[in-house]
């Protein structure tokens, strides 16, 4: 989220963070920012369709083109994320469709790949299943553990994110038929970057 704000997209405007969380460091950065804060906490409903539903009221009163969600833990009911198909956004640390769901980093090391990474995807009810837009690669060193790993996939997702939002806002995304994310006028939406040279013997 503050990778975001401080793009300074032009033509974008964040209306509002809002968080589940009180005590979320999002909302103090926000406020330091003069952006409007709103907590809708997830502890307050007895039933995730509930706070799904005063989710939804809170984001609407601010008539939002897109929601990005950022650092958000909670899996979204299929009634949240119909009403915001197509302009809901979200993004995960891996290179999807490669371990979806929780403790990528941990899996990635325990799977071997020798690259790993961060896909921005469009939200669908498919758990990390939605269309994606962009995607980073990096590559896993000999003696990475998951804090060294997951490092490097935060620096890339902070480049990403904020690319995914921009050509949203220039209205460049386009999903096709089958699911893929078009992106007009733009090189291939995958970024590769300290790849190692490969030893061939």
């Amino acid at each position: 989220m503050e990778a975001i704000v401080r793009a300074d997209i032009p033509g974008a405007r964040i209306a509002a963070v809002v968080s589940n969380r009180a005590d979320s460091a999002g909302l103090a950065f926000a406020a330091r920012q003069g952006i409007e804060t709103v907590v809708v906490a997830h502890a307050d409903y007895a039933e995730r369709s509930q706070f799904d539903a005063a989710l939804r009221d809170a984001i609407d009163i601010y008539a939002p083109d897109l929601v990005v969600l950022a650092g958000f833990m909670r899996v979204l009911g299929e009634n949240f994320v119909q009403h915001y198909a197509g302009r809901l956004l979200n993004i995960h640390p891996s290179l999807l469709p490669a371990f979806p769901g929780l403790h990528t980093h941990r899996r990635a090391l325990a799977a071997g790949v020798k690259l790993h990474g961060a896909s921005v995807h469009y939200v669908t009810t498919e758990l990390d299943g939605g269309p994606i837009v962009i995607q980073a690669v990096v590559p896993v060193l000999p003696d990475d553990d998951e804090d060294r790993l997951a490092s490097r996939v935060l620096a890339e997702e902070h480049r990403i994110y904020p690319q995914a939002v921009r050509w949203f806002v220039e209205g460049r995304l386009s999903v096709s038929e089958d699911g893929r994310v078009e992106v007009t006028g733009a090189r291939p939406a995958v970024f590769a970057l300290h790849l190692p040279a490969l030893d061939v013997q």
